[in-house]
């Protein structure tokens, strides 16, 4: 444990998950490690679900995004969690989400770290965080993601922290901890390429606010990584093509730009696509690095890699973590408020690409709410990416379920990326240019080239009566109608007539 604790007065800190979990009380706020599954609170949390067998308690849980199932099953399952945020993906709490059993609070991910800086969120009564070690000057070394803690370590009251030995020491190192000064006092963040380190290799704060060190051995969960299929490489072709089409133009390079892509099966699938390409010498800005983008470095198509988390399937982990040596030089994991950051995303004019549930005919993106109303899984960084990058780019599916759902409809049930912010749309049918597009000259783009061919003829029959019946109006719709194709799928099962 010397090499792991090496501020000495620490070393008499350590105890047990039990003891750790016995301090926190009912109706605490409670901040946890962890984005995306991974450097994720895990043994105190399984602590937290055997108390809670023997007595009643609720705790406010606030994270980087989802977490393991420790917390966002397990604690769930448990009735723990009083209210949730800022993103989860587990099917458990998903369900108690959308029952009403837990109050979940959504948001960008990049504005987490000022709802803490402001004490909108807080006081944070424990912040419980795991570390692959602890330096000389008491600072905290994240495991394999950085996501919240640099912030909450700053404001939390007390501090546990989860010594975890499963992770390799060799991570120190890798993380570049950068803490912007408070808004209307804070300089512009110095980052002109994705290689610049900022900050420090560890998380600075106040050693006396750690209450306890917990040992644990518990490795990350893998990630739920599909493996890219026949309709997710047409999506990745498409875009392909249309990148190619971009450098022809000149608004692109070879090079093209950092690559930014979001959290799931089918943004990993895209960006999967291009192993078969051309393209070389990529570099990826991004808030999570999933399998993919270790496959293009060992390719040799990616050179440099930013993020907040890594996140990896067990086989690729097994990979990647059993030599690090070979990507330490390539890898870089910094707080999410600077992965995020519009300023950073908007100076080196990133390619942005995200997941939607469904997009609407004019180009409006729903990412977290099915049928409007059932949370899915969060809005995670995709809007702060989607805003500012030179290119915020929508990828999904032209259906869903079989059919039954068209991921194309005349209005989105919920909106979490207006027209304005979308600037192409991708799916296996095709891909529409939005840029520089009137409302109706989108409709007529994402109609004939992203809808499946099953709802193209309804797509095209709504827009054409909106018309008619609006008077040709800016956007046309017919309001009674719009959603219909929602409450259609609520009572037959299906979207289509």
């Amino acid at each position: 444990m010397e090499n792991r604790i090496r501020y000495a007065t620490l070393q008499d800190k350590v105890v047990s998950a039990e003891e750790a979990a016995s301090w926190i009380n009912d109706g605490s706020l409670v901040g946890m490690s962890g984005f995306t599954r991974a450097g994720d609170a895990k043994i105190v949390p399984l602590a937290l679900v055997e108390r809670a067998k023997k007595e009643r308690f609720q705790i406010d849980v606030f994270t980087g995004a989802s977490l393991g199932p420790e917390v966002d099953e397990k604690m769930a399952a448990a009735g723990i969690i009083r209210k949730r945020a800022p993103y989860q993906g587990d099917p458990v709490i998903r369900n108690l989400i959308n029952t009403g059993k837990v109050l979940y609070m959504d948001a960008h991910l990049s504005q987490n770290a000022e709802l803490v800086r402001t004490g909108i969120v807080g006081p944070i009564d424990y912040l419980i965080i795991e570390a692959v070690a602890i330096t000389e000057e008491g600072h905290i070394v994240p495991t394999t993601s950085v996501g919240n803690s640099a912030i909450m370590a700053q404001y939390a009251q007390n501090i546990i922290i989860e010594l975890n030995t499963s992770h390799p020491l060799d991570l120190e190192g890798l993380h570049d901890i950068y803490i912007p000064g408070d808004q209307g006092h804070r300089q512009p963040i110095p980052m002109t390429n994705i290689e610049q380190r900022l900050g420090t290799t560890a998380i600075p704060l106040d050693p006396a606010k750690i209450k306890g060190i917990v040992l644990s051995d518990i490795t990350d969960a893998p990630s739920l990584i599909v493996q890219p299929d026949a309709e997710t490489a047409q999506i990745a072709e498409h875009l392909l093509h249309f990148l190619r089409e971009e450098i022809k133009i000149g608004r692109l390079t070879e090079r093209l730009a950092p690559l930014q892509s979001g959290v799931g099966s089918v943004a990993n699938a895209v960006l999967n696509g291009f192993l078969n390409s051309e393209f070389h010498d990529l570099e990826v800005y991004s808030e999570v690095l999933q399998d993919a983008v270790f496959d293009l470095i060992d390719a040799g198509k990616v050179r440099f890699a930013s993020a907040t988390s890594i996140t990896l399937s067990k086989e690729c982990g097994d990979r990647v973590y059993g030599n690090l040596d070979n990507y330490k030089d390539k890898l870089v994991l910094r707080p999410q408020e600077i992965s995020n950051h519009p300023e950073i995303i908007r100076r080196l004019g990133l390619i942005s690409v995200n997941t939607a549930l469904e997009v609407d005919i004019y180009g409006n993106v729903n990412s977290t709410h099915v049928s409007g109303v059932k949370m899915m899984n969060g809005l995670g960084g995709s809007g702060d990416f989607a805003r500012n990058a030179r290119l915020g780019i929508f990828v999904t599916k032209s259906y869903a379920k079989g059919g039954a759902i068209s991921s194309v409809v005349p209005m989105v049930s919920h909106v979490d990326h207006t027209e304005h912010d979308v600037d192409v749309i991708v799916t296996e049918q095709g891909i529409a240019d939005l840029r520089g597009l009137a409302p109706k000259e989108r409709a007529k783009l994402i109609i004939e080239h992203c809808s499946h061919p099953d709802y193209k003829a309804q797509l095209q029959d709504y827009y054409d009566r909106a018309v008619e019946k609006t008077g040709n109006a800016q956007t046309p719709h017919i309001l009674e109608e719009a959603l219909s194709w929602h409450t259609r799928l609520a009572t037959d099962k299906t979207m289509k007539k």
